[in-house]
């Protein structure tokens, strides 16, 4: 179980995700991670521990944006004593993306050995929030054209996640220069508010 949050508003969000982190915190106490954006340039803190530990003044004052993710981890998958599983992810390619993941994928493994092997994605950490975050790059890349996306192409790119990934999951992502797009796993397993 995690928590997971995003936001976007006419003004900064730093503290609003902060303070949205605190009321979610009973969902997981071992790791926590904000991601704003301002323009297109992304600004994120993340570590292990709890959301009061994670976030100082000066973490947040460098959290500049009107929009923005977060998350507060509980370790299902991956390991509890790695900061670098710590959330959101974030790839660069196509377009920047950022996820933040409350579930469990059950076929991560293999889904993994897809990512190298088909995709020629690395994955650099054991959390199945890591492979989604790919598997949803992946398919915006084959879903967009002339590297141009509309709502259209990211319904088209997360019907492509529901094909592949299995399992309960909620998510939340940003796409740099677009937008925040939040789904869950075509059951509704895990709860996810818009």
């Amino acid at each position: 179980m995690c928590g997971i949050v995003g936001v976007i508003s006419q003004a900064p969000v730093n503290q609003l995700i902060y303070d949205a982190l605190l009321l979610l915190q009973h969902r997981g106490q071992d790791a926590a991670g904000i991601v704003t954006m301002q323009g297109t340039r992304c600004f994120m803190h993340k570590a292990r521990g709890m959301v009061r530990d994670v976030f100082r003044t000066r973490n947040m004052r460098s959290l500049e944006g009107n929009w923005g993710i977060a998350h507060c981890r509980y370790p299902t998958a991956g390991s509890a004593h790695n900061s670098a599983e710590s959330q959101p992810f974030y790839v660069n390619s196509p377009f920047g993306l950022m996820l933040a993941h409350n579930g469990n994928l059950t076929n991560a493994e293999e889904l993994k050995r897809e990512m190298f092997l088909q995709d020629l994605r690395h994955i650099n950490t054991n959390s199945d929030s890591e492979v989604l975050l790919n598997v949803l790059a992946h398919e915006l890349q084959a879903a967009a054209t002339k590297y141009q996306l509309d709502a259209e192409t990211i319904f088209k790119a997360v019907a492509g996640v529901h094909r592949r990934v299995r399992g309960a999951y909620a998510v939340v992502a940003m796409i740099a220069g677009y937008g925040l797009l939040a789904f869950r796993d075509p059951y509704g397993i895990r709860p996810l508010i818009v």
